[in-house]
């Protein structure tokens, strides 16, 4: 994948973001107020609490995406990661995974935790081999969230 790019954060891809992240969860599950709020409103809701968003672009294209979302002093959760359907399997979500933990640690982060669901068996897959393992997820957190992943930074 030396192609990919790994591109910060701009307001540019908002678009992508949204319809990146938008696919996979109505696909399978229904999107949560919280969801259309990061969709609408991605500055204010993970930018300025603290997070980031990353893109991975190939040519002139976006097709992948993840962010981090500020959760606690040096805690910080990983959410909304996608990769667009016709990109799938070709490593981009471990390129994702993997700057996405760098920038969890450039941003003092101490721990980085993240929330899915059994039915992602792929997402799953890539979560543990970057070395998330499972903890006991809290009750009510999100609805469509059976697993909650760790690890420390």
């Amino acid at each position: 994948m030396d192609q990919v790019q790994i591109l910060p954060y701009s307001p540019a891809y908002n678009s992508a973001f949204k319809a990146i992240n938008q696919a996979w969860v109505e696909s399978l599950f229904s999107l949560e107020p919280f969801d259309i709020e990061q969709f609408e409103r991605p500055e204010e809701t993970i930018i300025k609490t603290g997070g980031t968003i990353i893109f991975a672009k190939l040519g002139d294209e976006i097709l992948g995406t993840v962010a981090l979302y500020k959760s606690g002093d040096d805690t910080f959760e990983m959410i909304k990661m996608g990769v667009d359907p016709k990109a799938q399997g070709k490593g981009i979500g471990m390129l994702l995974g993997k700057s996405i933990i760098a920038k969890a640690r450039e941003m003092g982060g101490k721990k980085l935790v993240l929330y899915s669901n059994t039915k992602l068996k792929a997402a799953l897959h890539i979560y543990q081999k970057l070395g998330f393992r499972s903890v006991v997820p809290e009750e009510g957190k999100y609805c469509r969230c059976d697993v909650k992943m760790e690890m420390d930074l």
